[in-house]
């Protein structure tokens, strides 16, 4: 029996995790990762990385960050405390939904967590002060073939919850997109 309940969602490879909790007067139990109820999803690789972000400021916007193949990486992401707005990019060429965006309310009151394909940007708006997002990684970082879209780029109309109140310098810097932006390869 699947510990989580999994919903595609209007990117292809983008899923929905529902974690089903068992609990008895004592409290609960929620699986967070199981490689043969998530190969269903498209998770296929051993996790490379497990990291931890903690966000102090409601309308801190972080992202949006991806790897270049050969580096190029599957995120599951769930948030430990807090809410945030969780926005996802398609930048696979040749997808129906190329340069196409989609969000999903993580929140550590809801047993729900997203895993995020190969060739998608990743970011996320805090909703509330104090925030901690815990990501499980398919490929291990590697500087080289990081690369990021700036999260408040026209061409993507991200129509972000709050006013973004703090965005890194480096997430500001990266370049807006381009006509002949290409993405990444599958």
């Amino acid at each position: 029996m699947s510990r989580f309940d999994i919903q595609s969602l209007p990117l292809a490879g983008l899923n929905q995790i529902r974690r089903k909790p068992i609990g008895d007067d004592r409290g609960s139990l929620e699986r967070l990762f199981c490689q043969d109820d998530l190969a269903a999803a498209g998770w296929r690789k051993p996790i490379a990385q497990v990291n931890l972000t903690r966000t102090v400021a409601r309308g801190t916007v972080r992202g949006l960050h991806y790897q270049q193949p050969p580096h190029a990486e599957m995120k599951l992401v769930t948030c430990l405390r807090g809410e945030v707005f969780d926005v996802i990019v398609d930048l696979r060429q040749g997808s129906n939904t190329f340069l196409h965006w989609h969000a999903v309310h993580l929140s550590a009151q809801e047993p729900v967590s997203v895993l995020i394909p190969e060739g998608c940007a990743h970011g996320f708006q805090s909703l509330v002060d104090d925030v901690e997002l815990l990501y499980f990684h398919s490929s291990p970082y590697c500087a080289a073939a990081e690369v990021g879209l700036r999260p408040t780029d026209p061409a993507l109309g991200i129509r972000w919850p709050l006013p973004v109140s703090t965005l890194s310098a480096r997430d500001a810097a990266h370049p807006l997109l381009e006509d002949d932006f290409f993405g990444t390869k599958s």
